[in-house]
């Protein structure tokens, strides 16, 4: 009898011992929980995030069924206008030329070997493109300055190849604004 009574009693304090176990141990998940006093906003502020991301895709999507692209920055441009490598029609050709604006994209290269190859390409185009208008004749590609690419170039600018590649994007904008407006 008395090693059942002990088996109980001792069954009764293992008992009362795993109860208050598991009661502290819960109490202290839910206290990390709620230990940030913050959570609740960071929640609501990526929720916000999530929201603002489906709408930008949605607007996205809409834009694409009507017909367009984006660039590597993000920026949306719809169909027809971006030709051969430049902006030269619509919204894009109508005085911004600026750095955001200029629609050359980022090959590469120091600041001063992109500024360089733009003026001088934008330059030579402009003055083939008004001779050829006088002329009649719009090619571009047949001037020995698009096909060299090199004016103003100087190696310590950098790699030529990049050189040539602004050079010619340049070249083709300035090219059609001086066929389209020249004298």
């Amino acid at each position: 009898m008395k090693i059942n009574s002990i088996k109980n009693i001792g069954g009764a304090i293992l008992g009362l011992l795993l109860f208050l176990g598991i009661s502290v141990m819960s109490s202290t998940t839910a206290q990390a929980q709620y230990q940030d006093p913050y959570w609740r906003q960071r929640e609501i502020l990526r929720q916000r995030e999530i929201q603002r991301q489906r709408e930008i895709l949605r607007q996205r999507q809409a834009q694409q069924q009507q017909g367009g692209w984006y660039d590597q920055y993000g920026n949306y441009h719809p169909n027809g206008s971006y030709n051969n490598g430049t902006y030269n029609s619509g919204q894009y050709n109508q005085g911004r030329r600026g750095r955001n604006w200029d629609g050359y994209g980022n090959q590469g290269g120091s600041y001063e070997l992109r500024q360089t190859a733009l003026n001088a390409g934008y330059n030579e185009g402009m003055k083939d493109g008004r001779s050829d208008r006088r002329s009649g004749r719009f090619d571009p590609s047949r001037h020995g300055a698009y096909q060299n690419a090199t004016k103003d170039y100087n190696s310590r600018y950098g790699d030529r190849y990049t050189y040539q590649q602004y050079f010619r994007q340049a070249y083709q904008n300035g090219y059609s604004d001086g066929y389209r407006y020249g004298n």
